[in-house]
């Protein structure tokens, strides 16, 4: 069995009394999915998306397959597909496409702005199957991938030459690979079986394509790792003059691989202080190398070509979510399907997916208000570098930021969390508040947001 209790390289740091921890939650969306119920009563998607502005969507597709579960994931994922399941996942992502794109409707201008692959892992898919995806996406949906920035996650062992020749002729701006470690021993650790050479060989692979936009996936806080092994990861992908570099801190879950074999150890403040030291470093690291920091995970070169016209602004517009993993978002609800992490759940899931006929309705979400609609644009704004100008907040709610969240962001001063440096009329984190991102986007939920995400029962 891998050992997954923490390091002990570490110095104890005491931290004044109340501060929050520095990796509570990965806040990527808000709310989390663990918030999200069964509507008592089934949404129509056409009355829903009737009122929205629909000439800026985002559209992703979830593929919930993988050839490994890796030790830390709790994504919605399972492993393999045995019989004809990807056919049959294709042919409901296909109805359930048809569905949505009739529910916009034809009223007022059907646009997207940007387009993602993301799962699991999309190249889990065969070349032929991949095709059928793309098809979905601008057939159905009326989406031109070669017209905007069109992102698709990889792994090394799915970055094949067939695979990645369908993505570039179909459109993809962006191919995002998750190698976690260059290291074999920290691979291992995170239950992450991968032999350096195949990892290099799917980069040159990648490189190949001549697709303009390489993301590197590594992860920091892997047993055994230290400022050493961290930089020979680190100096491993800047080899390849990656576009973009995300750095993630581990996190240990529930029903995940390392959370079976370590329960509780998401709550070691060494292992907190073993993990911001190593993202300082890195941070450092790659700011000295030519990249700019985009968020706390986000790194990216200076140089890098843009991706294109991408005028979708995550703050404001909406997204159209396809297959049992993915969002949706309109200005009134979130909506998915139902969320598991344990694989036996997900099966069930995905088994109920592939025999719906109907896609006419939302069945799981969260409804929201004008509070919660000022928490996600606060949230989702704060936690970029660039920060947030204070008369866009203005326009959009016509209220200030400061009277809506007095405490929250007085509390951000006081720790240092704000920079106040910045230029009149810009909220923006200091380094130590995006080092602190984990710790400062929790902040920011609301009471019912937190009590649902507390009430929820993993499965």
């Amino acid at each position: 069995m891998t050992r997954t209790t923490p390091p002990t390289r570490a110095t104890r740091t005491t931290r004044p009394a109340g501060t929050p921890r520095p990796y509570r939650s990965y806040v990527y969306a808000y709310p989390h999915k663990t918030a999200y119920r069964p509507l008592s009563e089934r949404a129509p998607l056409a009355a829903l998306w009737a009122d929205e502005p629909k000439d800026a969507l985002s559209l992703y597709a979830h593929i919930p397959f993988c050839e490994v579960r890796c030790g830390f994931c709790n994504l919605f994922t399972r492993i393999g597909a045995p019989g004809e399941l990807t056919t049959r996942y294709l042919d409901a992502l296909d109805r359930q496409a048809a569905a949505v794109r009739e529910a916009l409707g034809d009223a007022a201008p059907v646009r997207f702005a940007t387009a993602a692959f993301g799962g699991g892992t999309p190249t889990y898919l065969t070349a032929a199957e991949l095709e059928r995806l793309c098809d979905i996406a601008e057939r159905r949906m009326g989406a031109d991938l070669r017209a905007v920035p069109l992102s698709v996650e990889t792994s090394p062992a799915t970055a094949t030459a067939d695979r990645l020749a369908v993505l570039a002729e179909r459109g993809a701006t962006r191919l995002s690979i998750g190698v976690q470690s260059f290291v074999e021993a920290e691979a291992r650790a995170a239950v992450r079986p991968q032999r350096r050479a195949d990892v290099e060989a799917a980069l040159g692979r990648i490189r190949d394509t001549g697709v303009p936009v390489l993301n590197i996936d590594l992860i920091y806080g892997i047993d055994g790792q230290t400022e050493e092994s961290w930089r020979r990861s680190l100096d491993a992908a800047l080899h390849w003059e990656p576009e973009e570099l995300y750095l993630y801190p581990l996190y240990v879950r529930p029903l995940t691989g390392l959370g079976r074999q370590a329960p509780g150890q998401d709550a070691d403040r060494e292992w907190d202080e073993q993990r911001l030291r190593l993202y300082r470093y890195g941070r450092d690291h790659l700011l000295a190398r030519g990249y700019t920091q985009v968020s706390m995970r986000m790194f990216r070169r200076t140089d890098a070509p843009a991706l294109g016209p991408d005028d979708h602004a995550c703050q404001t517009d909406g997204m159209i979510g396809l297959g049992c993993g993915a969002r949706s978002y309109t200005s009134r609800l979130h909506y998915s399907f139902d969320y598991a992490v344990g694989m036996r759940e997900i099966r069930s899931i995905i088994d109920a997916y592939t025999g719906t006929a109907d896609f006419s309705r939302a069945e799981v979400g969260r409804w929201t208000d004008a509070d919660e609609a000022r928490r996600r644009h606060l949230l989702q704004s704060l936690l970029q570098a660039q920060g947030m100008e204070t008369a866009d907040y203005a326009a959009r709610f016509g209220t200030s930021p400061f009277a809506d969240f007095p405490a929250e962001l007085a509390r951000f001063e006081a720790l240092g969390w704000l920079d106040g440096d910045a230029p009149g009329g810009l909220l923006r984190l200091s380094p130590e508040g995006l080092a602190h991102s984990d710790g400062l986007g929790p902040e920011l939920f609301s009471p019912a947001v937190r009590a649902a995400m507390a009430a929820y029962e993993a499965k």
